[in-house]
């Protein structure tokens, strides 16, 4: 097993895969994120990376059998916090051999390197304040959400501003977040919308001008939504993402 500390190292060895090249948070300077460490055995890649949208997450990648190894040696290092995450067949073989592992849930990770080219005029980046009220729409209506206001790794929010009610003061009606994004990989996360205001095609307007942003600033921009959720994932089709069937596990509590 070898640790790699640099991230073009890591870039190499994910072959075009960005969920390891996000796990690693890299620097301009080539160097990794806060914490984060990363391995190579054989094939296959893991890549650590601590408090990563509010968890632990070790992203895997390569062929079965040297994953399993390496995972199996990693996680004996780094200690059962770590939640794997990969493409889903990856996820299942290593649930299978490693004694402890159970699959958590299935997920799309959407990824374009396309710029949508959306930019409707009445979406902006928020201001503090805006930000600030934004807060009010997680409480509600988003509470488990993992991106929201105020957290550790969600750098800025961009919304829609607007009035429920004739004469009431304007406040966010749609939101999205560039969270947790990284040289390589920009990350939107956080995307929220007043029930009220559902139809509009408010959400898919502060996507659309997100991952254009994220595109141009990090040469891709990439999100995770659940497998069930057909209309966001139809949504973020109509942007030019594409889906690619993800899983993660974790260690089941003794």
């Amino acid at each position: 097993m070898e640790e790699l500390v640099r991230l073009g190292d890591i870039e190499q060895a994910a072959a075009g895969d960005r969920r390891p090249i996000w796990a690693a948070q890299g620097r301009h300077d080539g160097s990794l994120g806060p914490g984060v460490r990363a391995w190579r055995h054989g094939s296959a890649l893991a890549v650590a990376s601590p408090d990563l949208s509010q968890r632990d997450r070790l992203a895997i990648q390569g062929d079965r059998t040297d994953a399993i190894t390496l995972v199996r040696r990693v996680l004996d290092e780094i200690g059962p916090s770590y939640r794997p995450f990969a493409e889903a067949p990856l996820i299942d073989a290593v649930v299978r051999e490693i004694p402890g592992l159970v699959p958590v849930h299935e997920f799309f990770w959407m990824e374009t390197a396309s710029r949508p080219g959306t930019a409707p005029a009445d979406v902006q980046w928020l201001e503090a304040r805006q930000e600030k009220a934004a807060t009010a729409l997680f409480d509600r209506f988003f509470p488990d959400s993992y991106a929201q206001p105020g957290r550790v790794g969600v750098r800025r929010w961009a919304g829609i501003l607007g009035s429920l009610e004739s004469g009431a003061a304007a406040e966010p009606l749609a939101v999205a977040a560039d969270a947790w994004s990284a040289i390589g990989c920009g990350y939107m996360a956080g995307v929220c919308t007043h029930p009220a205001t559902r139809g509009r095609g408010l959400a898919q307007a502060v996507c659309g001008f997100v991952v254009d942003d994220l595109v141009h600033r990090y040469g891709r921009a990439a999100l995770i939504v659940d497998a069930a959720n057909t209309p966001a994932i139809a949504a973020y089709e109509r942007l030019g993402m594409t889906k690619h069937l993800s899983a993660a596990a974790r260690f089941s509590p003794r």
